[in-house]
């Protein structure tokens, strides 16, 4: 295997959303605004809330593209305008393709507002190719317990396999587009490596920890690029504590983006036409 080398580092920006969710944006920002076919990657907290503090995202519409929560801690509900609706917990991932296009609200859990706790997890937005954009809207809700966890024989890396294969799991999520999701932990002085197919983009975001990145180094709540010069990355931890991170992989669509808010088509004028619908209840109205 040949190692991917590291184009560049940056922090996710510390930033808000829906009624006041605490986050950090690793992109769309300054340092990146894409990475074919990833659009957005969210941090949210790991946020302390009292008894009725818990914020969360009121109703919004999408369209054209997925979106990927993955829960760490906390309880979130979402419900939709077809009449869809569910609970998150830790651990627990959805994984919603918008599609031709709905309304959706994700708000904390009856629990969360009720007893206080941390809300912690991510956000994430998948492209769709152009022949997915109008498809009907789809939910995977996964539970926890149904997300391979694997280990390497010494018992010092664990991957949850969100989508994608590593160390003999597989997820079990569907993708439409070939995408390589894993939550990483390494202990101390430990090392993993991935093949990635070298058409496909690749990045690594830092929950926790110290980690060597090929020959970089980055630390928790840093975004880590790879370029395409090679079959596989490699990763260390190079700290006292456990290296906790994200790494996703995919293959580019190589599409024109046309951006939105939460629309993403191909064009100006398929962002009309969704901005049009939305206002004339074409997706549907979550009151």
């Amino acid at each position: 295997m040949t190692y991917r080398a590291v184009t560049k580092v940056f922090s996710a920006a510390s930033s808000q959303d829906g009624d006041g969710v605490d986050l950090r944006r690793a992109f769309p920002g300054t340092d990146l605004m894409e990475l074919d076919p990833f659009l957005l990657l969210d941090h949210l907290g790991p946020t302390a809330l009292g008894p009725g503090e818990a914020r969360g995202f009121p109703p919004h519409p999408h369209r054209g593209f997925e979106t990927v929560t993955y829960l760490l801690d906390g309880e979130m509900q979402h419900r939709d305008s077809w009449g869809n609706h569910g609970t998150i917990r830790p651990g627990d991932v959805q994984w919603m393709t918008a599609g031709s296009g709905l309304v959706h609200s994700e708000l904390p859990g009856e629990t969360l507002i009720r007893d206080g706790g941390t809300l912690h997890g991510f956000q994430l937005w998948v492209n769709l190719p152009k022949k997915d954009k109008m498809t009907s809207p789809r939910y995977q809700d996964t539970p926890s317990a149904r997300i391979p966890v694997v280990h390497n024989p010494e018992a010092t890396v664990t991957a949850k396999v969100i989508s994608g294969e590593t160390m003999g799991g597989k997820g079990v999520i569907d993708t439409r587009i070939p995408i390589l999701f894993l939550h990483l932990t390494l202990e101390p002085g430990s090392r993993f490596e991935q093949a990635i197919p070298k058409t496909s983009n690749a990045f690594a975001y830092v929950i926790e920890g110290m980690g060597q990145f090929d020959k970089t180094e980055a630390r928790e709540h840093q975004m880590v690029l790879f370029d395409r010069g090679g079959d596989g990355v490699q990763i260390a931890n190079s700290g006292a504590c456990r290296l906790s991170l994200l790494l996703l992989a995919g293959e580019p669509i190589g599409q024109p983006v046309a951006r939105y808010g939460p629309f993403v088509m191909n064009s100006k004028e398929e962002l009309v036409q969704a901005v049009d619908d939305y206002e004339e209840g074409r997706m549907g109205v979550l009151a």
